[in-house]
């Protein structure tokens, strides 16, 4: 019996070799986000890993780009830092060339630029930007990986995302309640939910855990806080 191979070795196809690029790497981590009438909250888990391993248990993932403004970032951490390191880059050189400091929405709008400028290979980050705009009034924005912004009063987003949302949108957005009267969330009430919903994720996600790491903006500036989480 002839064979392809061996008689006739000119002809022979090599069996499917799969050859695999593995650019991102997810490292967990999440981020809620509160804002009030007159403050911000965000607070992001201190947990950096990746699978099973744990990198470090007391990594910041908020970065403070203004007295008014700080973005939470999540997700591929070079990618976290990639991101963070143009935007500050951009900021400065902003406030070099007007004399004053980017508001919170500019802010906002030239992250989603910077975000849609690299849709073809985007950054594997979850990002929530908070602070208060030209009226003091708190404000929160989100973004998917390629640059779409939206404004709210509340978001969570990262590994437990999907998990933290349903919770703010039942206690502060007050869905699927009845005979409910919506009012502006005090500021203590806002802290303590972060919390809440912080401790509700280190029970379910084994990717957020550790600390949380807290900043509340106001007018009179910004204050940083640290709560601790459960450790395994």
């Amino acid at each position: 019996m002839l064979s392809v191979n061996s008689n006739f070795p000119e002809y022979a196809v090599p069996g499917a070799k799969q050859v695999r690029f593995e650019p991102y790497a997810d490292n967990g981590g999440s981020v809620v986000a509160i804002a009030g009438e007159d403050y911000a909250v965000i607070g992001a888990d201190t947990r950096l890993s990746t699978g099973f391993s744990i990198y470090t248990r007391e990594q910041k993932k908020l970065f403070k780009l203004s007295e008014r403004t700080v973005l939470g970032a999540t997700g591929c951490w070079c990618d976290t830092l990639t991101l963070t390191r143009l935007l500050q880059a951009r900021m400065q050189m902003y406030e070099h060339e007007h004399n004053k400091a980017m508001t919170t929405p500019a802010v906002a709008q030239m992250l989603s630029t910077m975000l849609y400028y690299k849709r073809f290979f985007p950054y594997y980050v979850s990002n929530i930007l908070a602070g208060l705009d030209a009226d003091g009034k708190g404000c929160i924005y989100s973004y998917d990986p390629i640059g779409h912004c939206e404004r709210s009063t509340y978001r969570a987003g990262g590994s437990a995302g999907a998990q933290l949302q349903p919770l703010l949108d039942n206690q502060i957005g007050l869905k699927n309640m009845q005979n409910v009267t919506e009012a502006p969330v005090p500021k203590e009430k806002a802290l303590a939910l972060l919390k809440d919903v912080f401790i509700s994720a280190a029970e379910r996600d084994i990717y957020t855990g550790d600390c949380i790491y807290i900043i509340i903006i106001t007018a009179n500036g910004i204050q940083e806080e640290k709560f601790e989480l459960r450790k395994d």
